[in-house]
């Protein structure tokens, strides 16, 4: 290893300027890189409305009713005159109204009131729309140029709408925020102007390298081209800060820096690699979910976890040997003291926190898994999005409702009318249009328009359009599916398909929810692994998950004491991500302790060791807990924010369980954590000498 590092150093100049064509590449490549904002579309391939909404496609031009659009203070004649003008606009695919379910050339009061009061209500005309899910941003601009500022609009397509105009601006004001962050945290923790400078750098190149390389992916999620960059630059940073601290402590008289680069690298490899390759794990683990989002973050995520590793080895010890004399003449006095005093209030409050940390681990467990949870996009927006006041102002004028698409196989006219019979007596069916519904069973299907048989019939399947009156998800959305889908099979036994966004809400929960032991016992288990590797002891791997675990179950009890709801995809992954990004400091203290172990008293050993890594281990975990703090104050995606206040939150846990617990604990069990290394333990009379020294 010594020798590789001398080489890298040797040709720093050449090192540097591969890194810096590599991420020039990849900023050009970044552009390439397709976003996805339909949650929907990770669901496993094999859901049964992924098979639906797949069998539909094949058998039928359109697809399902993904937006739903109020016009207010329109009579029925101009209500089908914007139906004609809606239907023209580029990316809209079909749009259905009252006329396609009753005959409005009837007076109102003849008509059934139900399916009337479906789409037309106190003057307002309520469209159900499909439109082109490659080109909804088109869409969605045009029917806002045809509805007007008084009109509303609401549906999984307009929600991916507003996330695609909203997010990339929030993601930049957060990413600025974050850096200007970073640099005054690194600006009062460094002893040099440069080094802020020089450690963002990396970070930028890593960043770089990491977003132009997801083209290997094809397309990423939004929550991932969303919160990727953000994320790995604060997880990363502290692998340049610790390499950078060890840097100072290896230059001495007499020694060249590239000697004391090289020594500084051999020195704080064990610890960079084990927490790069415990963070990487805890990112790859999210692999393992049925729902595929947790795949495309996690792959992108261990991927930048594991460029940042090569950077922080590579790129920035080359650029910190290319920078030393301008950092030399830039040197400025410690802004921060050394916290020897910090160290000494820790060791004398070890046993009292270690006491409340055992008896919170219990409460914290059991409230953190008893959450109530949101599943779908419904929820996506806050009350001051342009989005959930038009979801309002529709639900306000019509109710809750959804569209649902129920596929049956044949044409078998007279089955099909008992299935709508009975479709029509749930609770929550509002109205169905179908041939049987719209002809009747006795009129032969030669006597139908082919254009309007084409949409409803297909050679293999009969299509059956259900308006519900439930929401897009909770218990009556999940028992309505259920109970459709009962009815369903008993007709058509496995032979039939149902789609909708409610429906696709329900299968989402169905996967999220058996994806979250499978997760987290992998995730758990491999950093275990690979802490029993790097450190060669069987209690160390226990205490360090320990500690971050219950982090953890606190940081997701919070929720659970003030009432909130949360979304389950944020509290699925958060745990995997709080791990991977946050038992990197459990383990910088713990290798310290060990180090200054074997040369002091333990107790001596507490306040050096504390006094060596806080400033470190706040430097990355400080940046850290801001940016997603901000990110849950700035993002107006309710996902991404609670992902964002989820992780800052959970950052400062897992610092107050690093900085005040862990000392205590590793005291308490001080012959387990040293095993065979505690032979190396000055004799107690030299400890005190050294004490008094």
């Amino acid at each position: 290893m010594r020798g590789m590092y001398t080489a890298v150093t040797a040709h720093k100049k050449a090192v540097l300027a591969l890194f810096i064509l590599a991420s020039a590449v990849c900023l050009v490549l970044r552009g390439l890189v397709v976003v996805n904002y339909d949650i929907n579309e990770y669901l496993p391939e094999d859901s049964p409305s992924t098979l639906a909404i797949d069998v539909m496609g094949a058998e039928f031009p359109g697809g399902i009713p993904n937006a739903r659009v109020m016009v207010p203070d329109v009579t029925v004649p101009q209500a089908l005159e914007l139906k004609a003008r809606l239907a023209q606009a580029p990316g809209v695919l079909a749009v259905s109204w009252l006329d396609d379910a009753a005959d409005v050339t009837v007076p109102m009061s003849a008509m059934d009131q139900d399916t009337l009061r479906t789409y037309y209500r106190d003057g307002a005309a309520l469209y159900s729309v499909t439109l082109d899910e490659e080109d909804y941003v088109t869409a969605c601009q045009a029917i806002r140029d045809i509805i007007g500022p008084e009109g509303a609009m609401t549906g999984s397509a307009v929600s991916m709408y507003n996330s695609a105009t909203g997010t990339m601006g929030e993601v930049q004001l957060i990413g600025a925020f974050g850096v200007a962050f970073a640099m005054v945290v690194l600006a009062l923790t460094t002893t040099s102007w440069a080094e802020p400078l020089l450690v963002l750098a990396g970070l930028g190149v890593a960043v770089a390298l990491n977003s132009g390389t997801n083209l290997i992916f094809g397309r990423i999620s939004f929550v991932t081209n969303a919160s990727g960059s953000i994320l790995q630059m604060a997880v990363s940073l502290d692998y340049s800060v610790f390499l950078l601290h060890r840097f100072e402590e290896c230059r001495a008289p007499g020694k060249t820096d590239q000697q004391a680069m090289v020594d500084a690298l051999c020195l704080s490899t064990s610890s960079i690699l084990s927490s790069g390759l415990t963070t990487v794990i805890g990112f790859a683990a999210l692999v393992l979910m049925r729902f595929r989002l947790g795949a495309d973050l996690g792959l992108a995520l261990a991927k930048g976890i594991a460029i940042s590793l090569l950077t922080a080895f590579f790129f920035m010890p080359c650029l910190l040997l290319c920078a030393c004399k301008l950092s030399d003449r830039l040197r400025h006095r410690p802004l921060v003291p050394r916290l020897d005093g910090f160290g000494r209030l820790v060791r004398r409050i070890t046993a009292p926190l270690a006491i409340l940390f055992l008896l919170i681990i219990a409460p914290a467990f059991l409230a953190s898994h008893a959450n109530e949870f949101y599943y779908g996009s419904g929820q996506m927006f806050g009350p001051q999005a342009q989005y959930t006041q038009d979801t309002a102002a529709i639900e306000d004028a019509f109710g809750k409702s959804d569209t649902y698409v129920l596929l049956v196989p044949g044409r078998d006219t007279a089955v099909q009318t008992a299935l709508s019979r009975d479709l029509h007596e749930l609770d929550h069916v509002t109205s169905i249009i179908s041939y049987v519904d719209m002809a009747g069973a006795e009129i032969p299907l030669t006597y139908l328009d082919e254009t309007a048989l084409s949409q409803l019939m297909s050679e293999n399947y009969s299509r059956m359009v259900l308006s519900v009156d439930v929401p897009y998800e909770g218990a009556d959305t999940f028992a309505l599916v259920e109970n459709i889908r009962a009815i369903a099979d008993s007709y058509y036994p496995g032979g039939c398909h149902l789609a909708g966004q409610g429906v696709s809400t329900y299968d989402l929960m169905k996967t999220v929810t058996a994806d979250l032991l499978k997760v987290n016992l992998v995730a758990v288990g491999a950093v275990f692994l690979v802490l029993l590797l790097t450190m060669r002891s069987a209690w160390l791997p226990v205490l360090l998950v320990l500690c971050i675990e219950t982090a953890i179950w606190v940081n997701l009890a919070v929720p659970y004491f003030s009432g909130t709801p949360l979304f389950y995809i944020t509290y699925l992954i958060i745990s995997s991500i709080q791990l991977g990004a946050t038992v990197d400091y459990a383990i910088l203290m713990t290798d310290r302790y060990r180090e200054n172990r074997a040369q002091l008293a333990k107790r001596d050993a507490l306040v050096k060791t504390i006094a060596d890594v806080t400033v470190s281990i706040l430097t990355s975990g400080s940046v850290l807990a801001v940016v997603g703090l901000l990110m849950g104050f700035i993002s107006s995606n309710r996902l991404l924010a609670e992902m964002g206040l989820l992780l800052g939150r959970g950052a400062i846990f897992s610092l107050t369980a690093v900085l005040l617990v862990l000392p205590g604990l590793l005291g308490m069990t001080d012959r387990l954590v040293m095993g065979r290394r505690r032979g190396k333990t000055p004799h107690k009379h030299e400890a005190r000498r050294q004490s008094k020294a």
